[in-house]
C-alpha cells in the first residue's frame, strides 16, 4: 500500500505532461502514448529497461556492501599497516570519477588482465569498486559507533574476534548503517545510468536510442525522468520499510 501511495507523484506527473501534449505545436507525446501502436512499442521499449537497471544496481550494490566491510575491518585495526591500506584504497576510489572508472573497467581491465568483460559485468566490477570506498566509509562509522564498554565486555568473556564482530558488534552496527546504506542504492540507481556509454541496454540507453530513431528528446527525456522517479520513490520506500521492520525487532527483540 505504502509502495503504491509513492508511485502516485509520478503517475500525475506523467498525466500533466500528456495533457499539455496539445498546447504547444513543440510537443510530440505521440511517441510514447499508450493510444497509439507506435506509441506503445515506444513505450514497452522504455520500460523494459526497468528490469536491467535494477538488476545490475543490486548486484553492483551487494557487491560493493560485502568489499567496503572487507575493506572497513582493516581500518579499524591496531596495525598500522592494514591501516595503511584501508586509508589507500578508500582515497583511489574515491577520487577517480565513475564515468572515468567505468570506462577503464570496460576498455581497460580485459587488456590488462586478458580477459572478456560484456557491458554488464563490467558496468557490475566498476560501480561496485567506485561505491566500495564509500560503503567501507559507512561501516567504519558504523563499527566504531558501538559502545567502547560492550567491546570490552566481549574481551572480557573471551570472544574471539569473529565471535565478537559476529555476534555483537556488526549486528548493531549494520542496524545503525542501515540509512546511509539505503541512500547509496538509491545512488547506484542514478549512477547506472552512465552504463548507457559502454552499450549497456539501461534505461537512459534505451530513452538514447529512442531519441535518435524519434527525435522527439524532450518528451523521450521527460518520461525517463517518470521512470527515475517512480523508481527511487519504490527503492526509497522499501528501504523506510526495512528501517522499520529492523527498529521494532530491536524494540521488542
Amino acid at each position: 500500500m505504502q509502495i503504491c501511495r509513492t508511485l502516485i507523484p509520478a503517475a500525475a506527473l506523467f498525466g500533466c505532461a500528456v495533457a499539455l501534449s496539445g498546447c504547444g505545436a513543440q510537443w510530440g507525446w505521440y511517441v510514447v502514448s499508450p493510444a497509439t501502436e507506435a506509441g506503445r512499442t515506444n513505450l514497452k521499449f522504455l520500460i523494459s529497461g526497468i528490469g536491467h537497471t535494477v538488476g545490475v544496481s543490486l548486484l553492483a550494490i551487494v557487491l560493493s556492501v560485502v568489499v567496503g566491510l572487507l575493506v572497513a575491518l582493516p581500518g579499524i585495526s591496531a596495525n598500522r599497516y592494514l591501516r595503511g591500506f584501508n586509508r589507500v584504497y578508500v582515497e583511489f576510489f574515491r577520487a577517480v570519477p565513475m564515468l572515468v572508472m567505468i570506462l577503464w573497467v570496460y576498455y581497460g581491465l580485459p587488456v590488462v588482465l586478458g580477459i572478456s568483460l560484456n557491458a554488464f559485468w563490467a558496468g557490475v566490477i566498476a560501480l561496485a569498486l567506485a561505491d566500495s570506498a564509500f560503503e567501507a566509509e559507512i561501516f567504519r562509522g558504523g563499527i566504531q559507533s558501538v559502545s567502547r564498554g560492550q567491546v570490552e565486555a566481549t574481551d572480557s568473556i573471551g570472544l574471539n574476534y569473529i565471535d565478537k564482530m559476529r555476534y555483537v558488534i556488526l549486528p548493531q552496527a549494520i542496524r545503525r548503517v542501515l540509512p546511509p546504506l539505503g541512500n547509496q542504492l538509491v545512488y547506484m540507481l542514478k549512477m547506472s545510468s552512465l552504463l548507457s556509454v559502454i552499450g549497456y541496454m539501461e534505461l537512459t540507453r534505451r530513452a538514447n536510442e529512442l531519441v535518435v530513431s524519434e527525435f522527439r528528446p524532450l518528451e523521450v527525456y521527460s518520461l525517463l525522468v517518470l521512470e527515475y522517479l517512480a523508481l527511487i520513490l519504490v527503492a526509497s520506500a522499501l528501504v523506510r520499510r526495512l528501517e522499520k521492520a529492523m527498529r521494532s525487532d530491536e524494540r521488542f527483540g
